[in-house]
């Protein structure tokens, strides 16, 4: 592999008896502690994560997150929410930990949504619903079994040519019991529902806030806003600290939708306001967006 950084050498050579040899790696991100790989072979193809050593000032300890996320997987499989070729392989390496999920074809909701933030003919109202639906109803599996996702952004959904969407990215998932966990203080802030945001900014640094799939639905809700109109659902500066914009989230307050939609669509923008309720209890479940997107 000519590769200017390689993934780990021990998470190479399990791979090889997956996808086959030779392999070929695609550094796909390089941020916050962590890698991405696309590891492909005559077989197929796979999402390789691991976590980079020696690295200070990352936000979380990569190593155990990416084996939190193993073992989420595995329950996630096991209660019927995921498929069971998702999890490719898993284990240890020099500096850490790795882990291989199956390849998912497709863009991140921000890059596919750009067409719909300035053209809005039939056909891309049907392809807007269209993704959502299915989006939803891929949460709406884990929710299903008491599970939240935690990471509902647009960069955690991807969505195929068809207009398929596979969600991604269970690191921070929260389970219906209380096994030991790494401590959830929201994910990315711009997608943080507001009973979350509250609760990170009332606690100490290292307690566990439990993620709802209310909260999920916050945070479908605040990613549809802001890749059908190109604004967030709430007002903050990019440079304000993560506790004032937490305190904006908590707040309630929201950016008007009809102020900011680039073209009248009144059946979405109802759904997106009431995935953005502030009151938890208000808002959709994801089987019931599911619903109101398939009249």
């Amino acid at each position: 592999m000519d590769e200017a950084i390689s993934p780990p050498r021990e998470a190479v050579d399990r791979l090889g008896d997956r996808v086959g040899r030779p392999l070929t790696a695609r550094l796909l991100s390089d941020r916050r502690g962590s890698r991405a790989w696309k590891v492909h072979g005559p077989w197929g193809a796979v999402a390789l994560k691991a976590n980079v050593p020696g690295r200070d000032g990352a936000a979380r300890d990569k190593a155990a997150e990416l084996a939190q996320e193993d073992a989420h997987l595995g329950r996630l499989v096991d209660a019927g929410a995921l498929c069971p070729g998702y999890r490719v392989d898993a284990g240890d390496w020099t500096g850490g930990r790795w882990l291989a999920v199956r390849w998912a074809e497709g863009r991140p909701v921000w890059e596919a949504f750009a067409p719909a933030r300035s053209e809005g003919g039939a056909g891309t109202r049907s392809w807007v619903l269209g993704v959502t639906r299915t989006w939803a109803g891929r949460l709406a599996r884990l929710h299903a079994v008491g599970w939240a996702h935690a990471d509902v952004q647009p960069t955690n959904a991807l969505v195929a040519a068809v207009g398929r969407v596979e969600v991604i990215d269970y690191a921070l998932a929260c389970g219906p019991d209380d096994r030991p966990c790494l401590p959830y203080r929201g994910a990315l802030t711009h997608t943080t529902a507001p009973e979350i945001a509250e609760a990170v900014l009332l606690t100490p640094d290292d307690a566990h806030v439990r993620a709802t799939p209310e909260a999920d639905v916050w945070g479908l809700g605040a990613s549809l806003h802001w890749c059908w109109t190109g604004r967030r659902p709430v007002a903050y500066e990019d440079g304000d600290d993560r506790a004032v914009k937490l305190a904006a989230i908590a707040s309630g307050a929201r950016v008007p939708l009809p102020e900011v939609r680039p073209w009248r669509f009144p059946e979405y923008e109802a759904v997106i306001a009431a995935c953005l309720a502030p009151v938890p209890e208000e808002r959709p479940s994801t089987a019931e967006v599911v619903a109101l997107l398939s009249r």
